[in-house]
């Protein structure tokens, strides 16, 4: 028999050995390691002693003369035909546009079809803010094989989204910019999947920028990998080297091919195949639901045992025991860009049903006799928390459609059904409710929907939730990562001392002049400190951040040193009154805008509120001028939602309404401190 050398990906440098005898297929090999042959002018990550030089040929063939998990008596199988993959990387480092690739040259389109960038961010905010907020299905198919591809955000916030997804997938590609390497988000999702056993294939993403750095990042994520405990076998990444723009793929970051062809075969041979009971009894884990107008509630999950057809009767069971019964009434696959209607679904597959519309995610869709629920999903607590309101100012219901009470807490527990990161509760009051999210943007994006739905609030302050163990007060920290210009180094450093930040590296980040610095700040000190570390480095600072652990209670933290600007009358604001005012602050208000009393006009150029009358009209008189007065006034301040969120503080809230965002005053707690 003719031998050849092959080269497998084993710990931080490539090994040679013979291949193992014809008769030991891959499938009987570890499902974390991949066969894919590299070129001998490719790079390998660096030498280090934390890998054993044992024999790895007597290793693999240990395991060829070793039976296959499916033999014997197990009734498990695998699925050739189906690869389920999640996409995963941190925020802005190409997933989305990667899936744009693979679809394109899967002939999901046609030649002459009209395809919008980033096709899969199909929400509005979604291609407003350049940002993937819920994850999405989609398929392809590749030398008869269905690809099954979960796209997921990258946003730290929205991390429940990953972990969710987690469930219906083999395997992951982690994309990593060329560039920045691996970043807080990197590290989170890598640890998820990790932790659920899941094949990496690793994609470098971007080679073509003039300052990539492939060989530097490969290193970097491998020293995560080894950070983050993973085994001998999840170590053995595969790594792929890509454009996703351009939709080109290779082995080598030097010799890209014309297409995604080596990505494709990298997720054949190194993602598993899914392990499926295809006698047993029915098993469908929820992960996530849909709404649609005519078809009611879509629950979407992957099947992992038996056969599910349309018009079954089944058994829906929760975590607790607790079941019911339900009747399939049409069920889905994803094919390409869509969702196709099937009468069955094999053991193995991703699908959607429909027909249950009171289920639930986390629920299992079971067999009617004999059916069992599967583990339930876990998501990490929430840090954050905000009060959410009915609007109480004098303009209440001019804008919007739902401003009761009622309307406000049936929207807020619907979000319940689909955000399992999000928590309600009850406030002090009847009009008052608890919101919980894993960040600030979290539960920013819901207050977007909300208003955009037609409806009118308000909203409190992010607070931080706060923990008590064996009778010491703890808060949640999280790691900063701030790629800054040398230059604003300083200025940078000194705001993240005041917010008892803990410097943990600092390193060039590339030749552009820029440094990388790694903080543990307490996630009190982050709230506002985006647009203050803006300010000091000119906008050219990017701030990047993501949940560590609950530490001791820091102290307390000064977020802000300037006052607020407070109308004491309402009215129309008039030119004369905003020439006087502006010389006391920034204002947020022009002329002829309506504003209440209580309502926040501007930021004080000192601590301290300011009241003051920005409705004053200039007096008449009967004397006649001899020339006209030339008003100049300066440009108001527009606040984004995010950013009165940021700039509020505990007697502060923001009306938001689906027209307009103000800022006032809280009538209660300014009704206290008077009292006192």
């Amino acid at each position: 028999m003719q031998m050849q050398t092959i080269t497998l990906r084993a710990g931080p440098s490539a090994r040679h050995l013979a291949p193992p005898p014809a008769s030991a297929s891959s499938s009987n090999l570890s499902a974390g390691r991949c066969f894919l042959p590299r070129p001998p002018h490719s790079r390998c990550r660096r030498p280090r002693s934390l890998r054993a030089s044992a024999s790895l040929e007597q290793e693999v063939k240990e395991r060829a003369d070793s039976p296959s998990p499916s033999a014997g008596t197990s009734s498990q199988a695998t699925r050739r035909d189906v690869r389920n993959i999640a996409i995963v990387a941190h925020v802005d480092h190409g997933k989305t546009t990667l899936v744009d690739s693979m679809l394109r040259q899967s002939k999901v389109f046609r030649d002459n079809q009209v395809v919008q960038e980033r096709i899969m961010d199909s929400n509005d905010l979604e291609r407003e803010r350049g940002i993937t907020i819920l994850s999405k299905n989609t398929s392809i198919t590749y030398k008869g094989t269905k690809i099954n591809i979960i796209d997921t955000p990258g946003h730290s916030d929205f991390g429940g989204e990953v972990e969710r997804v987690l469930n219906m997938v083999e395997g992951i590609l982690l994309v990593v910019d060329s560039v920045e390497g691996p970043m807080p988000q990197t590290r989170f999702v890598l640890k998820k999947a990790l932790e659920f056993g899941h094949a990496v294939v690793v994609v470098v993403n971007k080679v073509d920028r003039p300052i990539a750095r492939p060989e530097f990042v490969v290193n970097s994520t491998f020293e995560l990998f080894i950070e983050l405990n993973a085994t001998d076998e999840q170590c053995d990444f595969q790594t792929v080297y890509a454009i996703g723009l351009k939709g080109k793929a290779g082995i080598s970051a030097d010799n890209l091919a014309d297409d995604l062809g080596p990505l494709f075969e990298a997720i054949l041979r190194c993602i598993p195949e899914p392990r499926i009971e295809k006698d047993g009894a029915l098993q469908m884990l929820v992960t996530s639901t849909e709404y649609d107008e005519h078809k009611g509630r879509i629950a979407i999950g992957r099947l992992h045992a038996g056969e599910l057809k349309r018009g079954m009767e089944v058994k829906v069971c929760t975590p607790d025991d607790a079941c019911r019964i339900g009747k399939i009434g049409e069920l889905f696959v994803y094919e390409n860009f869509g969702r196709v209607p099937v009468e069955s679904v094999s053991a193995g597959d991703i699908c959607a049903v429909c027909g249950i519309n009171d289920i639930m995610i986390g629920e299992t869709i079971a067999d009617k006799v004999s059916g069992t629920a599967l583990p339930t999903i876990k998501i990490e607590e929430p840090t954050v928390r905000m009060s959410f309101s009915i609007n109480t100012s004098p303009f209440v219901g001019k804008e919007g459609k739902f401003v009761t009470s009622r309307n406000l807490r049936d929207r807020l527990y619907r979000e319940l059904e689909r955000n399992l990161a999000m928590k309600v509760e009850d406030g002090e009051t009847a009009d008052t409710f608890l919101v919980s999210g894993r960040g600030t943007l979290h539960l920013t994006i819901l207050i977007e929907n909300m208003r955009r739905e037609g409806y009118e609030f308000m909203i409190g302050p992010p607070k931080v939730i706060n923990k008590t163990v064996n009778g010491k007060l703890l808060e949640p920290y999280e790691i900063a990562a701030i790629e800054v210009p040398e230059e604003y180094m300083g200025s940078v450093v000194e705001l993240l001392g005041k917010r008892r930040g803990q410097m943990l590296d600092m390193e060039a980040s590339g030749p552009e002049g820029t440094s990388l610095l790694k903080y543990k700040v307490p996630t009190r000190g982050l709230i506002g400190l985006r647009n203050a570390i803006l300010t000091a480095s000119r906008g050219r600072a990017i701030l990047n951040t993501i949940f560590d652990s609950y530490g001791p209670w820091a102290g307390d933290i000064s977020s802000r040193d300037q006052g607020s600007l407070v109308a004491f009358e309402g009215g129309s604001t008039t030119s004369y009154a905003c020439v006087n005012a502006q010389e006391r602050g920034i204002l947020f208000v022009k002329p002829g805008q309506d504003i209440y009393k209580g309502q926040i006009v501007g930021i004080h150029q000192r601590p301290g509120d300011l009241a003051l009358n920005v409705c004053k009209k200039k007096a008449a008189t009967n004397v006649r001028s001899n020339k006209e007065t030339t008003v100049v006034l300066d440009e108001p301040l527009s606040y984004s939602l995010d950013d009165c969120i940021e700039y509020i503080q505990e007697d502060e809230l923001v009306e938001v309404t689906p027209e307009s965002i103000r800022m006032s005053k809280n009538p209660k707690i300014s009704k206290k401190n008077n009292k006192n």
